[in-house]
């Protein structure tokens, strides 16, 4: 038996209406977010949440190639994969750099609704982006076999690291423009269309480092040849999604020519950030080249640590990078109040988020580490090692919230000297220093747990130097003007 007319018709408009309300909230999720009206806290973590699940995507990239490696090929297969990070890091600062600019003048300008100079940012990120992946990887393919050779690689791994670091370096430019596309559409405070980019390129990511490694038996190179595949992918949908925001910016071939003043303005703001970043590659570089005189166990032991600490620093990164968001949108519509305000409750949180991982660290470590290798001798150092570290997450996550906002201000000068201080003027020869008055017959490198204590040393310095120069409040006076 039929409904009556009536109710037919008010069956269809229900459920006309619950289409178009789902449609209308699926278009707020991937649309921008404007961070200088609402709760501050409230906005922080609804842009972090996604920015976090992406990071965790991001990372796996590393951790999957770590374990498919580790688990097919063998623990030097592994160790080869740890040695030739800090390298591939090194090598890209200047990406760095353009992308910390972005975020910076695109929440600046995006809060102070300023749409030319927003058009005219992004143009010059894209040109400056397809410059410097030529660059790299003309400079990359020449430099990594001595770097390694001077880093004292060991013999039975140097030509998985080459190999593992050509490869990517002729895939740079998908590496590139992901993560500095993806920073551009932070600035606007969208972090829910670079989560679902990476989430697929993740997936892509790997499918093809089980087929490369344990079906095509190809070995170190198989899974830099998936990462760069799947990272690739993810840069193409970025950019894809940019080319459709016409309501908020123009993205035409007369900005894409690099123009003086923006290009000077994204590399001012961007280059103290990508110094940062060089400065703390070259003191892992310096750090490797202390590490790999341990030998393959130490190396491999260091690089299940560096991929479980890639997981449990997300939070800090995520944090910080929404408050670069935050603050540069609210600096941009001149609402310090804001600024400040949100600067407490979301350093707040991100300490809080850390405590709670540092316990499971203190709890889970070992069971953690197992997930790595299945050699028993290489789970406990790894386990022990870890728990120096742990304590230290709750200080980086004061340094990167409190960083976020003094960058998101324009400020990027500060964090660079902090960073310069704790890395160079700490870590480095604290490392070196425990490593030579620990030496016996025994040991005669020293012991190798100097690599993480003088880290932890150094975030703890770094958290307590962020807060007084936070506190002084020179950022204030680092705002952009049109």
């Amino acid at each position: 038996m039929c409904a009556p007319l009536f109710l037919q018709y008010d069956f269809d408009e229900r459920k006309n209406y619950f289409k178009e309300e789902a449609m209308s909230g699926l278009k707020k999720l991937f649309a921008p977010s404007d961070m200088t009206v609402g709760k501050p806290w409230e906005k922080i973590v609804i842009f972090t949440i996604p920015m976090l699940i992406g990071n965790i995507a991001q990372q796996l990239y590393n951790t999957v190639d770590s374990i498919v490696v580790g688990k097919y090929v063998g623990d030097n297969a592994l160790a080869a994969v740890g040695s030739a990070s800090p390298i591939l890091n090194l090598l890209l600062v200047l990406f760095v750099g353009i992308s910390v600019g972005a975020n910076v003048m695109v929440s600046q300008y995006f809060g102070a609704k300023q749409r030319e100079e927003l058009s005219k940012t992004i143009g010059n990120c894209v040109t400056l982006t397809a410059l410097s992946s030529i660059l790299i990887m003309i400079l990359g393919s020449v430099v990594v076999r001595p770097l390694l050779e001077f880093l004292n690689t060991p013999d039975s791994i140097i030509d998985w690291c080459t190999s593992y670091l050509m490869i990517l370096l002729m895939g740079i430019a998908g590496m590139a423009y992901y993560n500095i596309l993806c920073g551009i559409l932070r600035g606007l405070g969208d972090s829910v269309s670079a989560l679902v980019y990476l989430l697929i390129a993740t997936v892509i990511n790997i499918v093809l480092d089980v087929w490369f490694v344990a079906g095509l038996h190809m070995g170190v190179a198989g899974v830099a040849l998936a990462t760069a595949i799947a990272q690739a992918i993810s840069a193409i949908m970025c950019m894809i999604k940019l080319c459709r925001m016409t309501d908020i910016f123009d993205l035409k071939v007369k900005y894409l020519k690099p123009d003086k003043e923006h290009s000077f303005t994204l590399i001012k703001l961007g280059l103290p950030s990508g110094l940062t970043q060089a400065i703390f590659s070259l003191a892992m570089v310096v750090v490797q080249s202390l590490t790999n005189s341990f030998g393959e166990m130490v190396i491999a032991a260091n690089v299940i640590i560096m991929r479980v600490d890639g997981f449990a620093m997300m939070p800090n990164f995520s944090f910080g990078t929404a408050m670069t968001t935050y603050a540069g949108q609210n600096v941009g519509a001149n609402r310090y109040d804001r600024v400040e305000q949100g600067a407490r409750q979301g350093t707040t949180i991100a300490v809080c988020t850390s405590a709670v991982i540092t316990v499971v660290l203190l709890v889970f470590g070992k069971y953690l580490m197992a997930i790595f290798t299945n050699t028993a001798d290489l789970v406990t150092m790894s386990a022990n090692m870890m728990r120096i570290l742990a304590a230290g997450y709750i200080a980086m996550a004061v340094t990167q919230s409190l960083s976020g906002v003094m960058r998101g201000a324009g400020d990027t000068i500060t964090p660079m000297w902090i960073s310069l201080c704790a890395t160079v003027l700490i870590r480095v020869p604290l490392a070196y220093g425990i490593a030579y008055l620990t030496r016996t017959p025994e040991l005669p490198n020293g012991r190798y747990q100097c690599v993480f204590i003088s880290l932890l040393a150094s975030w703890m310095l770094g958290a307590l130097i962020t807060f007084i120069f936070y506190h002084r409040g020179k950022w204030k006076e680092k705002r952009l003007r049109a």
